[in-house]
C-alpha cells in the first residue's frame, strides 16, 4: 500500500523521483478525468514516475495509457510541483519526495478501461472537485490548469 507521509521537513529520510501527471478535461472543459488508484483508494489524475529513456511527456503518455486506456497527446505544462513535507511510502519500503511536472493533455483515441493500478475511472463535474480529497496536491493542479497560464511555475 503506498502512502503519504506528511511532516515539517522530510531531510534525507527518502529519495527524490521525478514524475508526470495529466489533467484531462471533456471537451466542454466542464469535467475532469481522475483514477482511483488501487494501492489505497485516493482518488488522483492520471501519474506516475518517469523511466530511464523517456521523455517526461512521453512518461505523461504512458501513464495515462496504461492506466486509463485512453492514448492522449501532451498540449502543454502547466506546473512544477515540489513540497519537501510529503514523502510518497511505497510498500516495498522505498519512499520518494515527489518532484511532478504536470500536463495538460487531449483524449486522442481509446476507451477508459481499468488497470492493476486503478479500481475507477471517470470524469468528475469541477464543482466537485473544490470537496474531494485527492492524492497530494493534485487538486492544486486542476485549478492551475483551469487558469490558462502561459507560463510554468514552481510551487
Amino acid at each position: 500500500m503506498t502512502k503519504i507521509i506528511y511532516g515539517e521537513r522530510i531531510g534525507s529520510q527518502g529519495k527524490i523521483r521525478l514524475a508526470c501527471s495529466a489533467v484531462i478535461f471533456d471537451e466542454a472543459r466542464e469535467k475532469v478525468l481522475l483514477t482511483r488508484r488501487a494501492d489505497n483508494g485516493q482518488w488522483c489524475l492520471p501519474s506516475g514516475g518517469v523511466e530511464p529513456g523517456e521523455s517526461v511527456t512521453e512518461t505523461c503518455e504512458r501513464e495515462v495509457l496504461e492506466e486509463t486506456g485512453l492514448k492522449v497527446q501532451v498540449e502543454r505544462l502547466i506546473g512544477v510541483y515540489s513540497n519537501p513535507n510529503y514523502l510518497m511510502e511505497y510498500a516495498d519500503g522505498n519512499s520518494f519526495q515527489i518532484i511532478a511536472l504536470s500536463f495538460e493533455a487531449v483524449v486522442i483515441s481509446g476507451e477508459i478501461g481499468l488497470s492493476d493500478e486503478t479500481t475507477d475511472i471517470r470524469y468528475f463535474p469541477l464543482t466537485d472537485i473544490e470537496n474531494m480529497e485527492l492524492v497530494l496536491d493534485h487538486k492544486q493542479r486542476i485549478l492551475d490548469a483551469l487558469t490558462g497560464q502561459a507560463a510554468a511555475f514552481i510551487r
